[in-house]
């Protein structure tokens, strides 16, 4: 079951380091890329390399490198990959060519470090070039593809726009299209689709009624850049009690009827697309 919240620290900064084993994350990111000045770079993999050597199994460690076509991607890579991180975060990915390169990448270093073959996954950010939104439909069957998930900053940055919400909190147009296509394109490739991260760190409120709509629209949980947003994020994507029964009385509804593609179930007829909600639900 793919963690729903995933919480982002600076490699580079032994306190943020710190309180990351402390949280109750369920994944942590250790970030190369953005958090990191260019002349922090170096620090920050010795840092990240440490800090996975030293952790806990818990909360799941991913590591975000910098983008393909920086330079930096491939030491990025070499410096951690023996350190045995969960996953790799792709950031600027462009399209499945980017998945293959570094799946070719991963696997060299695999076999180096004597990990299984295709131990490691991957998690895109597939939105962060005005580009790279034609290219979602792509992904069905990518190597090593964990899930998907967006960004909305930098392809602001891209669109030369002021912002990207309106005054109400809510997306602008371009943003919404975006986090809606990886919604659909996730669903197509077979895999969960992860929310951006909610910038506005004072704003709780504002990522608790996000955070709501996107687990209404099916999105399994988001990205996070601060502590006090994990609690949030954990408890608006976790099912209720109410969700959690309707989906074992579903579940056991089909149990009885082996082969059925259609029960009833409290007077009314359900079929397999419930089936497969209540399993999402309970992460079966």
């Amino acid at each position: 079951m793919i963690p729903r919240s995933w919480l982002f620290v600076p490699a580079d900064s032994e306190r943020k380091l710190a309180r990351a084993r402390e949280s109750d994350a369920g994944a942590v990111i250790l970030d190369l890329e953005d958090a990191v000045a260019p002349d922090r770079k170096d620090v920050a993999r010795r840092m990240a390399s440490l800090w996975l050597r030293m952790r806990a199994p818990s909360p799941a460690a991913w590591v975000r490198i910098n983008a393909l076509d920086t330079g930096l991607a491939m030491p990025d890579l070499a410096a951690v990959v023996g350190a045995r991180p969960d996953g790799i975060v792709l950031p600027k990915c462009s399209g499945r060519e980017d998945l293959v390169r570094l799946d070719a990448a991963l696997a060299a270093l695999e076999a180096c470090e004597g990990l299984p073959e295709r131990s490691l996954r991957v998690l895109p950010i597939v939105t962060e070039t005005p580009t790279a939104l034609f290219a979602l439909g792509q992904y069905s069957g990518a190597p090593r593809l964990a899930a998907l998930t967006w960004g909305g900053e930098d392809l602001a940055a891209a669109l030369g726009a002021r912002a990207n919400r309106r005054e109400d909190g809510t997306w602008d147009e371009p943003y919404r299209i975006a986090r809606a296509l990886v919604l659909l394109a996730a669903s197509a490739a077979g895999v969960p689709a992860l929310d951006t991260v909610h910038a506005d760190v004072r704003d709780l409120e504002g990522l608790r009624r996000d955070s709501a709509e996107a687990r209404r629209m099916g999105f399994a949980g988001r990205l996070a850049i601060h502590p006090d947003q994990v609690p949030v994020i954990e408890d608006a994507f976790a099912p209720t009690a109410e969700e959690r029964a309707w989906a074992e009385r579903v579940i056991a509804a089909f149990d009885a009827a082996p082969g059925a593609g259609v029960v009833a179930l409290e007077g009314r007829m359900i079929d397999r697309p419930h089936l497969l909600q209540a399993r999402r639900i309970l992460g079966s």
